[in-house]
C-alpha cells in the first residue's frame, strides 16, 4: 500500500485551498441576477405603466389630498410659523386601503391594526414573486431572504393616539420588523429577513446587503424592496423647517433655480439569485448587479449635510467591485433630490469619478425620477433601479423634466449631460452599463452598477 508522502500531501493541501480561494473569489465578484420586479409609483400601478408615465416626461406632484391631511390647515408659506408646512404638494398613490385580507389569509381585525405599509408591501411582494415566474410552493422553507426599507411609522403614531384602540394586534401590526417578517412568514421563507432604515438609502442598502448574502451562501434568492407612505403631516412639517421642501412643489433637479424637494410614495420590490443560479433554473433574466457598496459620510459639516469625498469613494468601490471602467457607464441615475446644497455635491463626485478621461463627445447622461413622482425616501432606491432596469431593457433613456438652466454651482466642464428628451443609452462593449445613486439624510450611500441581461451567445 503506498503512502503519500509529507511533501505531496502539503501539495495537494495548498491546491485544494487555492481552489477555495478561487471558487471565494468567483462568488464574491459573481453577477446578481434580477429575476423578477413589480412596484407602485404615483402615476405607475405596474411596471408598464411606470416606463410609459416616465418616457412621456409627466409630473405626477399634486397637492396633498383631502384623505390625508387638510391642507389649508397645515401650510403656511413662513417656514418660522409653528406647526406649519412650506408646502401643498406631494405626488401620492390612490386607494391605498383596497388591501384584500382574505387573499392573504389575514382577518379583517388582524388587517386594520396593520400598517398600510405592510399591506402594500406584501401586494407588491406577490406580484414580483408571480412576475419572476415562481410558484409559492416552491419557495416554501427555501432559504430566501427578505431585504426590506422602511423609514416613517405614521400608522403607529396614530394608532398611538388613542390608547384605547390599541389590542393584541397593534404591536405586529406597527414594528418595522414585521414589515419583512410578515412577507417571510407568509411565504415560508426562511432566510435572513430584516428591515432596514437608513433613511433615504434604505432600499439600494437593503439591496447591496441582499447581495453580500446570497453571495456568502446565506440565503439562495432574496426578495428586495422599499415602501413609504404618508399618512400624516408631522415628517413634511419637520423637513419644511431644514428647508429641504420645495415651496413650489417641483423638484428641479440640476436646475439652476432648484429650490428642494417633495415628498413621493409608493413601493418597489426584485427578486435576486446568482447568475449561475438563475441561469441554471432557467429563470428569465431582466438585469444583472454586477457590483454594489454602500458607506457613511463620516466626518461632514453636519450629520445631514452629505460628503462629496464619501460619495466619491462609494462610486469607485462599486465600480472596482464591478469590475467596470467608468467610461463604460452611459447613464447614472443620480440621487437628484433638487436641493440647492446636494445636488452640487452629488455632481461634483460623479464629475471626478465618472467624467475623468471621458472624451467629450461620449458625455455621461445622468437622470433623477424624483421629479416625475417625487422622492419616495425609503422606497426612492427602488425607484431608481426600477427605471435603471427599464432603462437597460428599453435601451431608451427617458426625459428629465423640470430641468431648463443649468445649475451655475454645478461644475459641468466634465462631460456630463442631462437629456430633456428621450434618448437612445449608448451601448459599448459591455452592452450598456447603468449606475444607481441613493443618499440617506443620515449619511448612509448607496451605489450599484446594472448590466445587461446575458445574451445566449453570453451564456
Amino acid at each position: 500500500m503506498t503512502t503519500l508522502s509529507a511533501e505531496r500531501k502539503a501539495l495537494l493541501a495548498a491546491r485544494k485551498w487555492k481552489e477555495r480561494a478561487e471558487t471565494h473569489e468567483r462568488q464574491r465578484r459573481e453577477p446578481i441576477a434580477i429575476i423578477g420586479m413589480a412596484c407602485r409609483f404615483p402615476g405607475g400601478q405596474d411596471t408598464d405603466a411606470f416606463w410609459q408615465m416616465i418616457c412621456a416626461g409627466s409630473d405626477m406632484v399634486r397637492e396633498v389630498p383631502a384623505d390625508r391631511w387638510d391642507v389649508d390647515a397645515f401650510f403656511d408659506s413662513n417656514p418660522e410659523a409653528p406647526g406649519k408646512m412650506t408646502t401643498r404638494y406631494g405626488a401620492f398613490l390612490d386607494q391605498i386601503d383596497g388591501f384584500d385580507a382574505g387573499f392573504f389569509q389575514i382577518s379583517p381585525r388582524e388587517a386594520s391594526r396593520m400598517d398600510p405599509q405592510q399591506r402594500l408591501l406584501l401586494e407588491v411582494a406577490v406580484e414580483a414573486v408571480c412576475d419572476a415566474g415562481l410558484v409559492r410552493k416552491r419557495l416554501l422553507r427555501t432559504r430566501t431572504g427578505v431585504f426590506m426599507g422602511m423609514m416613517y411609522d405614521d400608522y403607529a403614531r396614530m394608532q398611538s393616539e388613542d390608547p384605547a384602540r390599541i389590542d393584541a394586534y397593534t404591536a405586529s401590526g406597527v414594528g418595522g420588523s414585521f414589515l419583512s417578517g410578515r412577507l417571510s412568514h407568509l411565504l415560508g421563507l426562511m432566510g435572513p429577513s430584516l428591515t432596514l432604515d437608513t433613511a433615504c438609502s434604505s432600499s439600494l442598502v437593503a439591496a447591496h446587503l441582499a447581495c453580500q448574502s446570497i453571495r456568502a451562501g446565506d440565503c439562495e434568492a432574496a426578495l428586495v424592496g422599499g415602501v413609504s407612505l404618508m399618512l400624516q403631516p408631522q415628517t413634511t412639517i419637520s423637513l419644511s423647517k431644514i428647508g429641504a421642501q420645495s415651496p413650489d412643489g417641483r423638484i428641479k433637479a440640476f436646475d439652476a433655480a432648484a429650490n428642494g424637494y417633495v415628498r413621493g410614495e409608493g413601493c418597489g420590490v426584485v427578486v435576486l439569485k446568482s447568475l449561475s443560479r438563475a441561469l441554471e433554473e432557467g429563470d428569465r433574466v431582466l438585469a444583472v448587479l454586477r457590483g454594489t457598496a454602500s458607506n457613511h459620510d463620516g466626518p461632514s459639516g453636519g450629520v445631514t449635510v452629505p460628503s462629496g469625498k464619501a460619495q466619491e469613494a462609494v462610486l469607485r468601490h462599486a465600480l472596482e467591485a464591478a469590475g467596470v471602467e467608468p467610461t463604460e457607464v452611459g447613464y447614472l441615475e443620480a440621487h437628484g433630490t433638487g436641493t440647492p446644497l446636494g445636488d452640487p455635491i452629488e455632481m461634483g463626485a460623479i464629475g471626478r469619478v465618472y467624467g475623468a478621461n471621458r472624451a467629450t463627445d461620449d458625455a455621461l447622461c445622468v437622470g433623477s425620477v424624483k421629479a416625475n413622482i417625487g422622492h419616495l425616501e425609503s422606497a426612492a432606491g427602488m425607484a431608481s433601479l426600477t427605471k435603471g432596469i427599464l432603462i437597460l431593457r428599453n435601451g431608451k433613456i427617458p426625459p428629465q423634466i423640470n430641468f431648463d438652466v443649468p445649475s451655475p454651482k454645478i461644475d459641468w466642464r466634465p462631460p456630463i449631460r442631462v437629456s430633456t428628451s428621450l434618448a437612445e443609452l449608448p451601448r459599448g462593449k459591455e452592452q450598456g452599463v447603468v449606475a444607481v445613486s441613493s443618499f440617506g439624510l443620515s449619511g448612509s450611500n448607496a451605489h450599484l452598477l446594472l448590466g445587461a441581461a446575458p445574451t445566449p451567445v453570453d451564456v
